[in-house]
């Protein structure tokens, strides 16, 4: 199986070792980040620094020239990544003969939402998700497409991995994040997910809906759930606290507003790309579930994109929607925790990637190898070597 590891351009530059350290785990390939949300970041083994702070979202390249003139437009890096971070980390990464593509992540970006609050995701109860675009706006659908073909097609990339293509809801680590003190489960946080800005309450409308008495509604199927006296049911349980027929409506809203977006922004990439460039979108066979791996019909998503990258933190189950498509030279890619501290198992990479394969994933995604322990990296590297 073709293996690949996520880094950030800081965990190459300024190291010579890092792109050989790499590259002797046995992966072919990276999953080079060239657009990120804001995160600190441990760097283990770097020369000159343990610890990345990027303090936003931004783009680690220079932008061009498309932007001028745009309200929206994406924010270059700081000292975490000054220049561009991402071409220099590239080079060294294809040097060292590793196959470099791109990883690319979109509608999560906090300091849009702070800057431009009218953007973000607004729940039932009024309060804005700053971290969350609302992918219905017409405006920030054009900044993210956009901003999907500039920082997925850079000079020598092969492909591109999309991350957060699609509704993003309440579950997001926040700094200092205190929102796990109610377990609102599978249902819960699709109701927290609803957004209620002025686009979405239009796109309510459209299905026959009163966006004022949904949200209404909304609060009061909640109510169950901030006592704790509601067991989660996933979609049925969303079914049975807002009544199918509106549950199944806010869906319809928001399953063809994501998949439009998502079609426009693969379009996007293949027409800046050359010939043989992948696309894949980082996804959850569950077209409600939102986040940085948002739901999506399986078969429609194999239909526009080269494949998806599917994340198997709780097991390999989530693959199987999108094997049984049965398209021929789709990639199916499972996405394997290997920094144990973050409660990864490198040490049964093996195992889990044979199970993944039983289960019909194709490729291999490791997460991550610029965060990774010594000890850790050894451990994949036995692992990918049993393969």
């Amino acid at each position: 199986m073709k293996a690949s590891t996520f880094v950030y351009p800081w965990d190459v530059n300024g190291d010579p070792e890092a792109p050989g350290r790499i590259a002797a785990l046995g992966v072919r390939q990276v999953t080079l980040a060239a657009a990120y949300h804001s995160t600190r970041a441990l760097t283990p083994r770097h020369p000159r620094h343990r610890i990345v702070t990027a303090e936003h979202a931004a783009v680690l390249y220079p932008p061009d020239d498309r932007w001028k003139g745009r309200e929206l437009r994406p924010y270059p890096a700081g000292d975490w990544a000054p220049g561009d971070a991402y071409g220099e980390a590239a080079a060294a990464l294809t040097d060292a003969g590793l196959e470099v593509h791109t990883w690319v992540v979109l509608a999560h970006n906090s300091r849009l939402g702070a800057e431009h609050p009218d953007t973000s995701v607004v729940n039932a109860y009024g309060d804005r998700y700053p971290w969350a675009p609302c992918i219905a706006q017409p405006a920030t659908r054009a900044y993210l497409v956009e901003l999907a073909a500039e920082a997925a097609v850079r000079p020598g990339a092969h492909g591109t991995e999309l991350e957060s293509l699609g509704w993003y809801g309440l579950q997001h680590l926040h700094a200092h994040d205190k929102t796990a003190g109610v377990p609102l489960g599978d249902a819960g946080h699709y109701l927290m997910a609803l957004c209620f800005c002025p686009t979405c309450k239009e796109g309510y409308g459209a299905q026959g809906l009163d966006p004022d008495e949904l949200a209404a509604a909304v609060r009061a199927a909640l109510e169950p759930l901030w006592r704790q006296t509601q067991d989660d049911e996933g979609w049925a349980g969303v079914e049975k606290l807002l009544g199918e027929r509106t549950a199944a409506a806010t869906r319809a809203w928001r399953d063809e507003t994501a998949r439009t977006l998502q079609e426009a922004a693969i379009t996007s990439v293949r027409a800046a790309a050359p010939d043989g460039f992948q696309v894949l979108l980082h996804a959850d066979p569950v077209t409600h579930h939102v986040g940085a791996n948002p739901g999506v019909d399986p078969a429609h998503i194999l239909s526009v994109a080269d494949g998806v990258v599917v994340p198997c933190a709780g097991g390999p189950g989530l693959l199987t929607p999108f094997a049984e498509q049965e398209r021929s030279g789709a990639v199916i890619a499972a996405n394997l925790g290997a920094v144990s501290g973050m409660g990864g198992s490198p040490g049964t990479l093996a195992s889990d990637a044979a199970r993944a394969r039983e289960l019909g994933a194709t490729e291999i995604r490791l997460y991550h190898a610029g965060l990774a322990s010594d000890g850790d990296l050894v451990a994949v590297r036995e692992g990918l070597a049993a393969l």
